[in-house]
């Protein structure tokens, strides 16, 4: 593989920033550096990208679907064709297919199709169930009648079926059965997200969720005399929080609020995104429903939000104008935590040896290019 160096661009690690810096990579980074310390190499192909920034790849741990496909179809060749468009279309450099409430045949479709997916396709690292563990009273847009009490012998199951991919489980903490359901989780590195739950704080100081999934939405919310499950993760220093960027799941005030209370390190940027992502607006679907997108909202019959169509680069720049986030508390956000919460020690920042998952930036911040594994990939609008 060709050694690519590109140099005099304004560098974020995601550790530092480096104002003219260079990095050298194949697949895996070589060298990342200032400018002062560059020494050219025969046999590279070297490249100017003055007024460029560069992070690194963007990572969304809830992606149920986008560009007219859903993980849920088991599709392996529209899962990998997902992947490759949520790369270079919105930077997402590693991917866990989210899968959502629905029955156990259903489930165990997808995770076979994600396996075969993710065999060609190294952007897919993982596996987000979400569900079916979850509460009839905080569903969403989640169908009622494939709800279920946490059962690790399911899990076993599509734990399985993956190939071993599941990495992070979202359920009811309250639920029968969540002590021993935590600990198989823990002791299997798969991480447990309260989300779609009415627990109350109390009952979430019994649990072992260091996680949450999308906060503030389908969850017990934040009250003067019931801290709920909001309130839980805003006050618990383990927890890290989704938080949905786009405007309409959370409102930016509310985002702020987040953001003042958790930080940088302990906020992860999410798409929960559907089929719809990318695609015109008009009717769609979600688990079987109907789903109706607006206004870059998607939304059930009832009104209900049914996932987003939110792009990860939208997300990013999102991020920076409704939290008043710097540039280097967003690469934390997209990229930085997420690697360190799920052990993805060759993801997450631009340094020596890590993959060579980097996102090219111009000078407003808009997503230009993609390197996935080294291999340049100009952003499609």
């Amino acid at each position: 593989m060709t050694v690519t160096v590109l140099k005099h661009a304004t560098i974020y690690t995601g550790l530092e920033r480096i104002e003219d810096g260079y990095i050298r990579f194949d697949d895996k980074i070589l060298a990342v550096g200032d400018m002062f310390d560059y020494k050219a190499q025969a046999g590279e192909q070297v490249v100017d990208v003055q007024g460029k920034t560069l992070i690194p790849g963007f990572i969304d741990v809830h992606a149920h679907g986008g560009y007219g496909f859903d993980a849920m179809d088991g599709d392996a060749d529209q899962i990998d064709e997902m992947a490759t468009k949520m790369m270079t279309h919105e930077g997402v450099t590693t991917l866990f297919a989210t899968t959502m409430t629905q029955s156990t045949e259903n489930i165990d479709k997808a995770m076979r199709g994600v396996k075969q997916a993710a065999e060609r396709n190294r952007i897919i690292q993982g596996v987000h169930l979400e569900g079916p563990f979850i509460s009839k009273v905080f569903k969403g847009a989640q169908p009622e009648e494939y709800i279920k009490n946490p059962n690790i012998d399911l899990v076993k199951q599509w734990q399985e079926l993956s190939g071993g991919l599941v990495k992070l489980i979202t359920y009811a903490p309250e639920d029968e059965g969540s002590r021993e359901f935590e600990d198989y989780l823990l002791a299997h590195n798969i991480v447990p997200s309260v989300g779609h739950s009415n627990a109350t704080r109390e009952q979430m100081l019994q649990s072992k969720a260091t996680h949450v999934t999308h906060l503030y939405n389908a969850q017990r919310g934040l009250r003067h005399r019931e801290p709920g499950v909001t309130g839980h993760a805003m006050l618990e220093d383990n927890m890290y929080c989704e938080l949905i960027c786009d405007g309409f799941h959370i409102v930016p005030d509310m985002l702020r609020l987040a953001f003042d209370q958790k930080g940088p390190e302990r906020i992860e940027l999410v798409t929960d995104s559907m089929r719809s992502k990318g695609m015109p607006e008009g009717k769609s679907e979600l688990g079987g429903q109907t789903v109706y997108v607006k206004d870059k909202q998607a939304r059930l019959a009832d009104g209900t939000l049914a996932g987003s169509v939110l792009m990860y680069k939208d997300a990013f720049k999102n991020a920076m104008s409704f939290m008043d986030a710097s540039l280097f508390d967003a690469v934390e956000m997209s990229s930085v935590n997420q690697a360190r919460e799920f052990n993805l020690t060759s993801k997450g920042t631009l340094e020596v040896g890590k993959d060579a998952d980097i996102n090219m930036l111009d000078r407003n911040h808009d997503l230009v290019a993609t390197y996935s594994y080294g291999v340049k990939h100009d952003t499609e609008d």
